[in-house]
C-alpha cells in the first residue's frame, strides 16, 4: 500500500479548475492535502472556501501567497502591510499554519536591490507580530535568481534563513521549493541549517524542464521530466527533520491544458517511485 498521507496538491498546479474542482480532484484521486491560492478562494469567500476543504476531509498544508514588500514610497509600503495581513487573516480562518511570502522584486525604474532587501526586513518586522497574534508562520520563499527583478529579491535558502534568524522558527519558517533552489552549491549545508534551526515550513516539489520557457515562469514540470535529483534533495529535507506535507506546484501551459485527472494520478506515480522512498 503506497502511503500519499504527506501529497498535497497546490492549486496552481490544475490553473483552469475552480476551488471546488480542486478539492473534488483530490478527492478522487485521494490526495488529502491543498495548498490553495488566494485567488481561488477568493472567488468563494475566505469562510466559505474553509468550509468545502473541512467537509471534504482535507488539508491546508499552506496559503500562496503574501509579499511583494519591496515598494519604496509610504503608499506603496501601506499597501503591502495591508495585504498581507489580510492573507495572515484568510490564513488563519482557512487553518492554514503557513503562509508563503514571494517577497518581490525591484520597484519599476529602481535599481538599487540592497535598499529593496532593506524594505523587506522592515516589512517583515512590521507583519511578525500580527502573524504571531494570528498563529500563522510567514514562510519565506527564496526563488530562482531569474526572478529577481521582478519576483523575489530572495534567491538563496541561506538568505531566507538570514532574513528569518531575528524571529521565533515558530513565527518565521522558509520553504524548500526543489524548483527554485536545485542549483545551489550551498543547498545540503544551507537544508542543514534549516533543520537544526527548526525553519523548514515546507517542501514542494516540481521538476526544471529544458528548454526554459519564453516564459521563465512556465518551466516547472512533473517530477522525472526535468533535471533534478529529487532523491538526494529529497533525503536531505528528511535528514533535516521535516515531516510536514510535501506540496506539488507546477507552473506549465502544456500541464495546465491538459486533463486534471490524469495530471493527479501522473503526479501521484512520480512522487511514489522519485520522492516518497527518500521521505
Amino acid at each position: 500500500m503506497i502511503d500519499f498521507s504527506r501529497l498535497s496538491l497546490n492549486s496552481a498546479t490544475t490553473k483552469y479548475w475552480t476551488l471546488e474542482q480542486v478539492i473534488e480532484g483530490c478527492v478522487r484521486t485521494g490526495i488529502p492535502s491543498i495548498g490553495p491560492w488566494r485567488d481561488r478562494v477568493a472567488e468563494v469567500g475566505t469562510e466559505r472556501a474553509a468550509k468545502l476543504i473541512s467537509n471534504a476531509g482535507l488539508r491546508v498544508s499552506s496559503l500562496c501567497r503574501g509579499g511583494f514588500l519591496t515598494a519604496s514610497g509610504p503608499a506603496g509600503r501601506g499597501a503591502a502591510v495591508r495585504d498581507n495581513r489580510a492573507a495572515i487573516l484568510e490564513a488563519e480562518t482557512l487553518g492554514a499554519g503557513e503562509l508563503f511570502l514571494v517577497v518581490g522584486g525591484l520597484p519599476d525604474g529602481d535599481r538599487d536591490i540592497i535598499a529593496a532587501r532593506r524594505r523587506v526586513a522592515e516589512r517583515l518586522e512590521e507583519l511578525v507580530p500580527f502573524a504571531a497574534d494570528h498563529g500563522v508562520r510567514l514562510v519565506l520563499e527564496p526563488l530562482h535568481p531569474m526572478y529577481a527583478a521582478d519576483r523575489a529579491l530572495l534567491s538563496t535558502l541561506g538568505q531566507a534563513l538570514d532574513l528569518a534568524a531575528p524571529y521565533p522558527p515558530a513565527v518565521v519558517g522558509v520553504a524548500v521549493d526543489t524548483f527554485h533552489v536545485w542549483w545551489d552549491p550551498q543547498l545540503r549545508e544551507q537544508i542543514v541549517r534549516a533543520g537544526r534551526e527548526n525553519r523548514i515550513a515546507s517542501y514542494q516539489i516540481c521538476d526544471f524542464n529544458l528548454p526554459i520557457a519564453s516564459d521563465a515562469l512556465l518551466s516547472r514540470g512533473i517530477m522525472g521530466d526535468g533535471v533534478i535529483d529529487f532523491a538526494t534533495i529529497t533525503g536531505w529535507v528528511a535528514a533535516a527533520g521535516y515531516t510536514g506535507d510535501i506540496e506539488v506546484e507546477i507552473f506549465n501551459q502544456e500541464i495546465w491544458n491538459n486533463p486534471g485527472d490524469e495530471l493527479l494520478e501522473t503526479i501521484k506515480d512520480r512522487y511514489a517511485s522519485l520522492v516518497l522512498p527518500f521521505s
